[in-house]
Order: structure tokens, then sequence, then C-alpha cells
């Protein structure tokens, strides 16, 4: 996705994002699961310019069909 930058979110969001991908797995840490939920939430608003490649298209796919939502 290109250069990154550091975020600071709550410890308690941060401790419940960790146990869901410790749990749930199919992200291999939690700034992976973080990138891809503001990804779907910004591709689901419809948001001018954030898109997902092909490539991004098919990791969601995957990881959605490892977590049973697909």
């Amino acid at each position: 996705m290109g250069e990154k930058v550091h975020v600071a979110i709550p410890k308690e969001l941060y401790e419940k994002c960790r146990k869901f991908v410790e749990e749930q797995g199919g992200f291999n840490s939690v700034e992976e699961f973080i990138e891809f939920v503001l990804s779907e939430v910004l591709s689901e608003e419809g948001i001018e310019g954030v898109r997902l490649s092909k490539e991004e298209e098919e990791k969601v796919k995957e990881r959605l069909k490892a977590l049973g939502y697909i």
C-alpha cells in the first residue's frame, strides 16, 4: 500500500484487536487487521480515491473466507 505512518489508538482498543487476531486468525498482526478494517470501511463508504487493487481484493476475499464470512 505504500509508505506507512504511525497512528495512536487507545490501548484497550488495541488489546481487543489483538485478541480478535489471536482467536480468529486470518491476519498476521494487529496492524494488518486494522489496515484491513479501515480499507473495508473506506471502500464501503465510497470515499473517492480509495480503491482496492485486484490483489488486495483477493486477499480480502481469502481472509473473509478463512473467517467464515464467505
